[in-house]
């Protein structure tokens, strides 16, 4: 089944051209099925990018997808047109009374400040202490897997000495996760991050379940009882190029950035990019949807709790 999007998201276009099976809202009230609604609280600058990220693997399975997307009132984006803002996107306060199968939390570009400085800090908590009572699932990446770990579990992150930078082997540390079902022994994972978390502070609180890790990265993905929270330390929905232009970015600003880890062949910036990680990411997103928003949602979405 389809993915759900507002008629004239920029994503549209661009899932058609990869032949990923979109539908705009028009056609999809013709339906008669009730769509899973997820819930994207996007806190990358780069909004209209990473919307088509999560587009894309939310919209390769065999259900159907109504994205919905929000941003935090208290930080304005300056790297997003404000049209497309004022189109796509609401605020906490427009979806509070509502309840969602799925949320998804993204990264931020705000990692090296404490968490209490982040501007929207205060906002940030209010919306995942709501998610515990009105969302099914709820999945954080990266950053976002970080804070949602501070706040729930007090785990608090650690600052690294250079950036986790490149694709890192990883593999599945508990075996019957349903996260990770059809995995293969070993599977590539990007990672952009200054900070980590530790293993022994996770180890502490017995509701946290490590699913998989990486020898070089650390820990990547864990989980709550039943998989109501989830959290991601990579960024699987990053496309083929993102590593290398956050590089070049890095480079033409004269930051100390050293070459992506596993990433431009033979290790030569001239060349292109392989993406060496996006089965894994479709199966990743796909195990999510079905096992623990599919499987465990009610029909009824007002009765979640």
């Amino acid at each position: 089944m389809p993915i759900k999007i507002p008629n004239d998201l920029p994503a549209t276009q661009t899932l058609l051209n990869e032949n990923i099976f979109a539908i705009t809202e028009t056609r999809a009230i013709t339906q008669d099925i009730r769509p899973l609604k997820i819930l994207v609280l996007n806190l990358m600058p780069t909004k209209i990018t990473t919307e088509t990220q999560l587009a894309r693997l939310l919209g390769n399975t065999p259900l159907q997808v109504e994205m919905e997307l929000i941003h935090t009132k208290t930080h304005e984006s300056k790297n997003t047109p404000q049209d497309h803002m004022i189109a796509f996107y609401k605020t906490f306060e427009d979806v509070k009374d509502f309840n969602y199968d799925g949320m998804i939390i993204t990264g931020a570009p705000v990692e090296q400040m404490p968490f209490e400085e982040v501007e929207y800090w205060e906002e940030l908590c209010e919306i995942m202490e709501w998610s515990k009572t009105h969302v099914t699932s709820v999945f954080h990446i990266c950053w976002g897997a970080q804070a949602g770990l501070y706040y729930h579990y007090g785990v608090k992150k650690i600052p690294l000495k250079e950036k986790m930078f490149g694709i890192f082997p990883h593999k599945v540390e508990y075996k019957n996760s349903m996260l990770f079902r059809g995995f293969d022994d070993i599977f590539m994972v990007p990672h952009s991050r200054h900070t980590t978390i530790s293993r022994e502070d996770v180890e502490e609180h017995t509701r946290l379940k490590i699913l998989a890790s990486s020898e070089e990265a650390g820990l990547y993905a864990l989980m709550s009882h039943k998989g109501r929270q989830i959290f991601i330390m990579g960024h699987s929905e990053y496309d083929a190029d993102t590593l290398q232009k956050e590089y070049e970015r890095d480079k033409k600003a004269g930051l100390p950035i050293r070459l992506p880890k596993n990433y431009f062949p033979d290790d030569d910036d001239t060349q292109t990019p392989l993406s060496t990680w996006r089965s894994h990411a479709n199966l990743l997103y796909t195990n999510w949807l079905n096992y623990f928003v599919y499987q465990s949602t009610p029909y009824d979405i007002r009765t979640i709790r």
